[in-house]
């Protein structure tokens, strides 16, 4: 990511007073450098973390085997097990950032933990989970992450008072902002009459952005209707531009005035869920709409890499006439029928739930790498590194096969072709998650390195003799066909090897792979139905059935 120059977009938005945040943590991460990497010539001054993201990095190669072998042996919990290596890591992350703590006066250099978030509900439990962590990561730098459910307003209060830096997440309607600024406020204050030093405790407040967008633009496309197709795309941006306002509103109230004199430190807005999720809008949007000064906007990678490569700034950062044009909006939104509390009060459930689904599958990942039994006997060694060769090899051609799909998906976008594929690039997806989990069943890990290996296979697969070598030809449906069905079939031969195996080894579910090899033959028949269609349309007038 060439972003060292100082006239480099991260350096711009850094420079108009945006705090960078990577919305990122894996060990792979932490062990190779790159985070360093970011801090030095990306701008990144913080990292945050959820359930999600952990549960992702467990996949990313095999930094975690050791630690999680020895915990199985030693005969740990699997939540014992979860809070090991999430601890170890956002300890790991505070110690690089300690620098830029330091440099900042404890303003960014921060690395956020999250509770549990099956204890949401539960104003004590929170409470207990949030001291645990302090305790354990043992770093000045750390923020407890709490979701702002209304349990979550009174634990955020108790762990203000007792001295906890806090980053409030999840928090998407403004009623529900002002409710943490407040609860932000009693916690200071019951900090100062127990003699804390106000100047200590930190906060920033989490106002998620992107999946606003999602959840009205749905609702507008149901509508249909001119007006309210014509709305779409904006909410999420007006939604953040009226938190701002109402976080500008509490620095004039007298209540706040009397604790800054204190040593208060200000609650930052933080811009999260900033990934833009509907291709047609630009990808950096929701960093350039809200170029605010004293604010943080935590991106995920993928996000702080458009926006290195061609991000902008705007002309003015937002006015009083952006912040009347933003209600207007959501008045506007109200006049078509979508109900805004609705759509909030949604998507804070549905955010949970995501959390506590990715939480599930983290403890499952977890579960089944504590308790792999790695071959050790000499006899069967030459086997067993076979056998990592062969999936590691399968892996690497999902990962390609995937992009491939994608791409074939959404150059097809608006035929009913284009919308078979896109379903079937869900699947496959799902079928590389699958043999990820089988891989770590069998105590194979599914490194980087073929990951890389098959995106750039793919990447390759493009220079095909369709007569165009970089842009896409009449040939372009039937090639990409016939490489899906050729790859999917590979797939199936793969399912139909570990069910034969499974016949002797207990750590493979028949079930499961029964289930698999009966998708991957309907996904080869939808796709032999594309193939002959695509052949048929560009090769001649009738079909094309396979031979």
């Amino acid at each position: 990511m060439p972003v060292s120059a100082e006239s480099s977009p991260l350096a711009a938005l850094s420079a108009a007073g945006v705090s960078i945040w990577l919305d990122d943590l894996s060990r792979e991460l932490l062990a190779g450098g790159g985070l360093k990497k970011l801090i030095a010539d990306s701008h990144v001054m913080g990292v945050t973390t959820n359930p999600t993201i952990f549960a992702s990095a467990l996949s990313k190669g095999d930094r975690y085997t050791e630690q999680l072998r020895g915990l199985g042996e030693a005969g740990g919990s699997v939540d014992d097990a979860v809070f090991a290596l999430t601890t170890d890591d956002v300890r790991h992350a505070c110690d690089v950032l300690g620098p830029v703590y330091e440099r900042t006066a404890g303003i960014d250099g921060r690395v956020s933990i999250e509770v549990d978030p099956r204890l949401a509900q539960d104003v004590d439990s929170t409470v207990a989970m949030a001291r645990k962590l302090w305790e354990m990561v043992d770093r000045p730098n750390l923020f407890i992450k709490i979701p702002a459910t209304r349990a979550g307003l009174d634990a955020i209060t108790t762990v203000t008072a007792e001295g906890i830096s806090v980053n409030v997440t999840l928090i998407f309607s403004l009623d529900r902002y002002r409710e943490v600024m407040h609860a932000y406020l009693r916690g200071l204050e019951q900090a100062q009459a127990a003699g804390r030093e106000l100047a200590d405790i930190h906060s920033v407040a989490s106002f998620f952005v992107s999946r606003v967008d999602v959840e009205v633009d749905r609702r507008l496309d149901a509508l249909g209707t001119t007006e309210a197709l014509a709305l779409k795309g904006k909410a999420a941006v007006a939604n953040a531009r009226l938190a701002f306002q109402a976080y500008e509103q509490m620095l004039v109230d007298p209540r706040w005035q009397w604790l800054a004199a204190a040593g208060a430190r200000t609650q930052r807005p933080l811009w999260a869920s900033t990934g833009v999720k509907d291709p047609n809008l630009p990808d950096t949007m929701y960093v350039r709409e809200l170029v605010i000064p004293g604010t943080v906007n935590t991106m995920p990678g993928i996000t702080l890499a458009a926006f290195a490569d061609h991000g902008t700034l705007p002309a003015h950062v937002p006015t009083v006439d952006d912040f009347t044009a933003a209600k207007a909006h959501l008045a506007a939104l109200e006049r078509v029928g979508i109900d805004f509390t609705d759509v909030t009060d949604r998507l804070e459930r549905e955010g949970l739930t995501k959390f506590e689904d990715s939480w599930s599958e983290l403890g499952e990942s977890v579960a089944r790498e504590m308790h792999a039994q790695p071959v050790t006997e000499d006899g069967d060694s030459e086997s067993t590194e076979l056998l990592a060769i062969y999936l590691g090899d399968h892996y690497a051609a999902a990962t390609g096969g995937l992009e491939l799909f994608r791409r074939a998906a959404d150059a097809r976008k608006d035929e009913q072709d284009g919308r078979t594929l896109a379903e079937l690039a869900g699947q496959i997806d799902e079928d590389r998650d699958a043999l990820a989990a089988v891989m770590t069943d069998l105590g194979v890990s599914t490194s980087r390195s073929k990951m890389a290996a098959g995106w750039l296979a793919e990447k390759a697969g493009r220079l095909k003799t369709n007569g165009h070598l970089f842009s896409r030809s009449p040939l372009s449906d039937v090639l990409e066909a016939e490489a899906m069905l050729t790859g999917v079939q590979g797939k199936a031969a793969c399912w139909r090897t570990l069910r034969a195996l499974a016949e002797t080894d207990s750590r493979l579910h028949t079930d499961n792979l029964d289930v698999l090899l009966e998708r991957a033959e309907r996904q080869s028949t939808t796709l032999e139905e594309v193939r002959s269609a695509a052949a048929a349309r560009t090769l001649g007038s009738g079909p094309m059935a396979a031979p």
